[in-house]
């Protein structure tokens, strides 16, 4: 059965991470926003008065009758499915750790250029913006990147992959994790990179792997833009 990916159509956002997961599994999906009167589709659902387990906001994904709300639910779901999680149920829940400290991490880049109110327009916060990116920078970008390095060089296994020895769903959002934060803030990533030496090589072999890359250089795969998660205003650029 063809998967359905709901998300806001001409952002990558966090639907990105769902799609990574299916790009590379090669997995059959649509990206439903994308599609002629998606969108419509997409708030129907999210406003129906007849779905008993109405998702909150995308993405979503929809399996038959199955929605499956949140990235990390999403590729909690899928990984087993894609072989994308490890085989070791218990591990799979080290996995899903991972990914909801990315989620983390990721909401924390939103809030650097939105730091007050989700419904102002950047504009409108400019010098809160500018503050929160420069304690972003200093602070937090270290702390997470620096906790995923440490993971990924105590793999038991080896820093090819973040658990086990095999590919799994997190390898894939750090990848995407590394393209957001180089996009948004080159500046700073550029003075940071020689301190994240193993999550920046995983970053290079995920790009090389077939069907990433194939999907990186289809039009399939958006550009960042500053509509997203993940925007660059170079004022906000700091390598403080």
């Amino acid at each position: 059965m063809t998967y359905e990916l709901y998300y806001w159509d001409g952002i990558q956002g966090r639907g990105e991470f769902v799609r990574l997961a299916l790009e590379e599994a090669g997995a059959d999906y649509i990206d439903v926003t994308r599609q002629p009167q998606g969108t419509g589709a997409m708030l129907d659902i999210m406003k129906s008065k007849s779905e008993p387990h109405l998702p909150f906001a995308p993405p979503f994904l929809k399996d038959g009758d199955l929605i499956i709300p949140h990235v990390a639910n999403i590729l909690l779901y899928l990984g087993p499915k894609l072989g994308l999680a490890p085989a070791d149920e218990s591990l799979r829940y080290v996995v899903n750790g991972l990914q909801l400290t990315i989620t983390d991490f990721v909401a924390e880049a939103h809030d650097t250029h939105h730091p007050i109110d989700m419904s102002l327009y950047y504009e409108d916060q400019k010098p809160e913006a500018k503050a929160r990116s420069a304690a972003f920078i200093r602070q937090r970008i270290p702390k997470f990147l620096g906790y995923f390095e440490r993971v990924l060089k105590r793999n038991p296994k080896g820093p090819d992959h973040i658990v086990g020895n095999a590919l799994t769903y997190v390898d894939l959002s750090l990848f995407q994790v590394i393209e957001g934060l180089t996009y948004a803030f080159p500046k700073a990533m550029a003075k940071r990179k020689a301190e994240y030496p193993a999550l920046l090589a995983l970053h290079d072999r995920i790009a090389r792997r077939p069907n990433i890359a194939r999907y990186l250089a289809s039009p399939r795969r958006l550009a960042f833009n500053e509509e997203g998660i993940f925007r660059h205003y170079p004022e906000l650029d700091s390598t403080e």
